[in-house]
């Protein structure tokens, strides 16, 4: 009989308690009885002073609660962008592709496009790539690929948008930040005497970034590669296409009639 009193006593406590909590979060929500109307106005204001993390909040609510009222797609467009400002890269990708996916034929999804590539290319390092004066050629080369990714859609996709010119200028800067990224991978190697690793490295650059400037070094390290394997026809071919295409290349200023050659004394 004690037993069940008790029992009896503690859902009676646990019922308070959840109770409680549910009129604290009532309480809590200033947004509660707003309409849609209301939650995207105050949505759009905090965005237009720069507060972005009470613009997603408000954004988000306008979502959940009234998901096919006429406020919706534009409080999605506006939720990517709000993430985008607040440093948020992840979520400004993730509200970007939702709404490309829900609205694909929307007048203004080219822009989510670009807003997508603009949440990963992110040239500002932060406070730690500021402090240790890190090379983007020496990151994770995966955002730039999906920058690069997402402004090559648009570009196929909407040829004439106002936002392709802009987005290719990124594309051909994107370019030789992946083909520099791949070289300082191979002069990596180099210097750790990986030879076969550095041959490749600067191999896939070559092949897939034709046109990048960083290739001058990728086609050094090629041939510096090459002589240390003791493959020679391929170090002559290597050296050839790096005389044609860069004949005034820094790399063999100095070389002149020295009895070493010029990439041996390269460091």
């Amino acid at each position: 009989m004690f037993q069940r009193i008790l029992a009896v006593f503690a859902c009676l406590v646990l019922g308070w308690m959840l109770a409680a909590c549910g009129l604290l979060e009532d309480k809590a929500d200033e947004t509660k009885g707003w309409s849609a109307q209301k939650l995207y106005a105050e949505a759009r204001a905090a965005l237009d002073t720069r507060s972005y993390d009470k613009a997603t909040g408000y954004y988000q609510k306008l979502e959940g609660r009234y998901p096919y009222g006429r406020f919706a797609q534009q409080a999605q467009m506006e939720l990517a962008y709000a993430y985008y400002k607040d440093k948020d890269p992840a979520g400004a990708v993730t509200a970007a592709e939702r709404f490309i996916k829900n609205h694909p034929n929307h007048p203004n999804v080219d822009y989510l496009y670009y807003l997508k590539g603009l949440a990963n290319f992110n040239d500002d390092l932060g406070i730690i790539g500021f402090v240790s004066n890190q090379d983007m050629t020496e990151r994770d080369p995966k955002a730039a690929r999906d920058a690069f990714d997402a402004f090559k859609e648009l570009a196929v996709k909407f040829p004439d948008s106002k936002y392709t010119p802009d987005a290719i200028a990124r594309m051909n800067y994107l370019v030789n930040t992946l083909a520099a990224h791949e070289v300082h991978v191979a002069r990596y190697y180099v210097t750790r005497g990986a030879y076969v690793a550095a041959a490749n490295r600067a191999q896939y650059a070559l092949k897939t970034y034709p046109q990048a400037p960083a290739n001058e070094e990728g086609l050094l390290l090629l041939v510096k590669s090459y002589d240390a394997l003791g493959m020679k026809d391929l170090r002559d071919d290597a050296e050839r296409v790096l005389l044609k295409n860069f004949p005034n290349s820094k790399y063999l200023k100095g070389g002149g009639n020295r009895s070493t050659p010029w990439w041996q004394i390269w460091n």
